[in-house]
């Protein structure tokens, strides 16, 4: 199955539904930050989400429980593949050098990226 890519409110949605594992609408709603959308907004959105493939329902009378079908770790997956080589020539060099020029690595976590690629030599 391919992996579309989410809204900024799809995604939000689909976060919730990764922690909670499985929920019904106001369960979604009450993890939201303030102010909380309507119920109606919430509820277009998980349609919208089910019909791209993203998340599946168990029914119970009239109401739905909701989860995902596609893991946090697939999307994340995807959504890294797409930045990497959309903005950087799939080239994991440049996205590095570009958050370290951007300040948005410390010193603290490149020596763990650093240890990790150590990590990788020895295989």
């Amino acid at each position: 199955m391919e992996i579309k890519e989410l809204t900024r409110a799809e995604e939000q949605i689909m976060q919730v539904l990764w922690q909670l594992g499985k929920g019904f609408v106001k369960e979604v709603i009450d993890q939201l930050p303030e102010p909380k959308p309507a119920y109606n907004t919430v509820s277009t959105i998980i349609r919208i989400l089910e019909t791209k493939g993203f998340i599946g329902h168990n029914a119970f009378g009239k109401s739905h429980e909701y989860y995902p079908l596609i893991t946090r770790e697939q999307y994340q997956n995807f959504a890294t593949d797409k930045l990497l080589n959309g903005y950087f020539d799939n080239s994991v060099k440049r996205m590095f050098s570009f958050f370290v020029q951007k300040e948005k690595i410390d010193l603290k976590e490149a020596d763990e990226i650093m240890q990790l690629i150590e990590k990788l030599k020895d295989k």
